[in-house]
């Protein structure tokens, strides 16, 4: 009689390089369409200082506080200053890719919903970076601000807005560097158990501070992420808790198991009376 086996360990490899690749190329693509619209407003310069000189004005009427406080801050050394700028360069798109990589290998159901949030909020910064183009607050003249970036550096835009075929300067609305921040150290503190885990939430403060003290950002364009992450959040159901040093099933792990175990011949049924109590 036939009987049909569990698929064995190469079988098992195969499907996780499967999953690693489709990921790899998801996230790739994801990313690459992202870049790529963003660049489809990086001529629209009058728009986007109009909608600057408004903002500025809104964060006043709001009594937000001026972002001028924070760079002051910054500005008491050049070491500081420079640290920040670094932060702001080096940090944004390494720690996302860390934190997607630890939940992918050790959280695998915390990362399909943390991909996922991520996909709805850029998707959703997207849009508004193509509607409402924004100059940030260190071209804007009213805010009096320093380019902290071209003055100090290091800096990761060209010094002409219209000539950087690197990035979309424009784009400052809403601030990713700060919505990503901030679902990184949610993610974290929802996939660990770590009595410390709140710590997390100290790199979206820091985050938050060089965004503005570096005059890449007004306060609203983080009071714009932060909704929006809220709302992909509502949308995206958030997994369970995971036990104390426990990992996450592989995405598709328990369907190949179901599959697996439905290939194996029943049982057959023990007499009566058989494993009865005397």
């Amino acid at each position: 009689m036939s009987q049909t086996t569990p698929a064995g360990p190469a079988a098992g490899r195969r499907a996780a390089r499967r999953r690693l690749i489709r990921e790899l190329l998801l996230v790739v693509g994801l990313f690459t369409v992202y870049k790529a619209g963003r660049m489809l407003s990086t001529d629209r310069t009058e728009e986007a200082f109009r909608n600057a000189a408004r903002t500025w004005d809104a964060e006043r009427a709001l009594h937000l506080p001026g972002e001028g406080a924070v760079q002051r801050l910054l500005l008491h050394g050049d070491a500081l200053v420079h640290t920040a700028n670094t932060y702001y360069a080096a940090v944004h798109f390494p720690a996302t890719a860390l934190f997607l990589v630890w939940l992918y290998l050790r959280r695998p159901v915390h990362y399909l919903w943390a991909r996922r949030v991520l996909a709805v909020l850029t998707g959703a910064a997207l849009a508004l970076h193509l509607g409402f183009p924004l100059a940030p607050p260190r071209m804007l003249g009213e805010a009096r601000l320093i380019d902290t970036g071209q003055v100090y550096g290091p800096t990761v835009y060209g010094a002409a807005p219209a000539s950087d075929t690197m990035a979309n300067q424009f784009a400052a609305m809403p601030s990713l560097h700060f919505g990503w921040a901030l679902m990184l150290a949610l993610g974290m503190i929802a996939a660990t158990r770590s009595r410390w885990r709140a710590l997390w939430l100290l790199h979206p403060l820091v985050t938050l501070l060089v965004i503005v003290g570096t005059a890449n950002h007004y306060w609203l364009d983080a009071i714009v992420a932060t909704v929006l992450l809220g709302a992909a959040l509502l949308l995206v159901p958030r997994p369970g808790r995971p036990a104390d040093g426990d990992a996450d099933p592989a995405p598709g792990a328990d369907e190949a198991d179901t599959d697996a175990v439905r290939g194996l011949p029943r049982p057959r049924s023990l007499p009566e009376g058989v494993g009865a109590r005397r």
